[in-house]
């Protein structure tokens, strides 16, 4: 047949048909085989990740994971018009899946960090509350409602019998005396 080459023991034909022939052959082409399809595409899959992650046992273990994945659904797979695109995108989901996993755990080890350092948070506190005295009550009761208490400014302005702009200028200055204020304590 015109155009029929062998990559690793896979019969592969050309997109385009120059006869009737080389159009039945592309229909009856048969898949090729789990181990087959493993070999062909593991090396790039491989390389791939390698470059997204940066390490070789990462890379490895996401490239095993997704070829297990793949394997487990062969019957479908296999079939598929395009079972390297659905390796890749699983691969990629598996990816993304471990970083979402690893960020996380170390949101939640910062977390109990942070929970852990009783002196440095009641310091802070400490910083805060000397900070909060220096400004005038309706510079504070702004910063408290919209830092503290996260209220938009209608809904502090509806609090404090003012308006919007009013309180968001009360609680840009009393912001800023913090600033200040902390500021000063660590010179």
């Amino acid at each position: 047949m015109v155009g029929t080459e062998s990559v690793a023991g896979v019969r592969t034909t050309p997109a385009t048909a120059s006869s009737p022939s080389d159009v039945v052959d592309l229909i009856t082409s048969t898949p090729p085989s789990f181990e087959e399809f493993f070999e062909m595409e593991q090396g790039g899959l491989f390389g791939a990740l390698r470059l997204m992650t940066g390490n070789s046992h990462d890379a490895e273990e996401i490239t095993q994971e997704a070829f297990l994945k793949l394997w487990e659904r062969w019957d479908a797979v296999g079939r598929m018009e395009n079972p390297t695109g659905y390796l890749y995108r699983t691969a990629m989901n598996a990816y993304r899946m471990r970083r979402r996993r690893a960020l996380l755990a170390a949101q939640r080890f910062a977390r109990r960090l942070g929970r852990h350092d009783g002196f440095a948070a009641a310091e802070a506190r400490r910083e805060i509350d000397q900070g909060l005295l220096r400004l005038t009550p309706r510079q504070r009761a702004a910063v408290v409602l919209t830092e503290l208490l996260e209220f938009n400014s209608t809904e502090a302005a509806g609090a404090l019998r003012s308006t919007p702009a009013n309180v968001r200028k009360l609680a840009s200055q009393g912001r800023e005396v913090l600033r200040r204020a902390i500021g000063a304590e660590h010179e």
